[in-house]
């Protein structure tokens, strides 16, 4: 059954198969006109419900996230595709970052398609054309969704194909797989600022200390970082 998690967010969880569900979020991101509080509110609350989702789960995140992500596959390279278009204004940032936090990839940025394919909402003044509605799955699936693209509404509406690929479970022999590290959550703002804190408290600490020989400062340098 649909879930209500506020006027912006529901949720809904399917079952594929005996052992295996689907989660399908569908959002109303605040417009770039909205107070930073109000997208600071709805950001936590979607944190929070993507944190809530099992890891086994297979993830859609749609909707219309007022946010402009770009082209930047340089600097957003496991969240984003080389199809983007446009320049990313703030809301895409948030986008970006929740995406990076989360291990999620935009799938409309994944496909070769004219540019006419990926714009959602053309700006009633500019009259010019933006993708700012989204379809979002987890990295580990891409493989899942076959193409992202428009069909015809008033507020041009994006399906997606979407096969999910049903892993069967293994016994675990041995040991376990070591943890892959997501080398783009360092990139988000909040992470940087609170890396740098936690860098410059150490360190601090670590310099009032009396000097000792090369090898303790060494290894106790080594447990700072």
């Amino acid at each position: 059954m649909p879930r209500s998690v506020s006027d912006r967010i529901m949720t809904m969880r399917l079952p594929l198969s005996k052992d295996n569900f689907a989660t399908i979020i569908s959002v109303y991101a605040p417009t770039m006109t909205n107070p930073d509080e109000n997208k600071e509110v709805f950001y936590n609350q979607l944190a929070n419900v993507l944190s809530g989702i099992p890891r086994t789960d297979k993830l859609l995140l749609i909707g219309d996230f007022n946010a402009r992500i770009g082209r930047d596959n340089d600097k957003w390279p496991l969240v984003m595709g080389k199809h983007g278009i446009g320049k990313c204004n703030s809301n895409g940032e948030l986008l970006l970052a929740l995406c990076s936090e989360f291990e999620l990839i935009v799938t409309n940025t994944m496909f070769k398609q004219k540019d006419e394919r990926k714009t959602t909402w053309m700006h009633p003044r500019s009259r010019h054309w933006h993708m700012i509605d989204f379809i979002i799955t987890r990295c580990r699936d891409k493989m899942d969704v076959h193409s992202t693209a428009w069909s015809w509404t008033d507020h041009l509406k994006l399906r997606s194909k979407v096969a999910f690929r049903i892993r069967q479970k293994h016994n675990k022999q041995g040991t376990s797989k070591p943890t892959k590290l997501n080398t783009a959550k360092p990139s988000t703002i909040s992470r940087m600022e609170s890396f740098e804190q936690e860098m410059d408290s150490a360190l601090a600490q670590w310099e009032e200390k009396e000097s000792s020989t090369p090898d303790e400062e060494w290894a106790a340098l080594q447990q700072v970082v």
